[in-house]
């Protein structure tokens, strides 16, 4: 299970994922969730896309991690190739 929080004030949700026993605190944006993953309403809706898609979105976080030098990690639209998209 993803641990996730709604993050109103960065329209994201900012979950946590792990590497090697390590905890690495990443975040993703409302419209990557909304145009990647279909999140259609609230904070509900955000954090339950981003539950149901939790391993792919992990995995990007990771790549991202691994090539960010230690800068803080946002996914965004762009992070998500359209072979990845859901289904309409």
């Amino acid at each position: 299970m993803l641990e996730a929080i709604y993050c109103y004030d960065r329209a994201s949700v900012r979950f946590a994922v792990y590497e090697g026993g390590v905890r690495i605190v990443a975040e993703i944006s409302e419209d990557a969730l909304r145009d990647v993953f279909g999140a259609r309403g609230g904070s509900d809706s955000l954090l339950e896309a981003c539950g149901q898609h939790a391993p792919l979105i992990g995995a990007r976080a990771l790549e991202k991690h691994r090539a960010s030098a230690g800068r803080p990690i946002l996914l965004v639209t762009a992070d998500f190739s359209v072979e990845h998209s859901p289904p309409a």
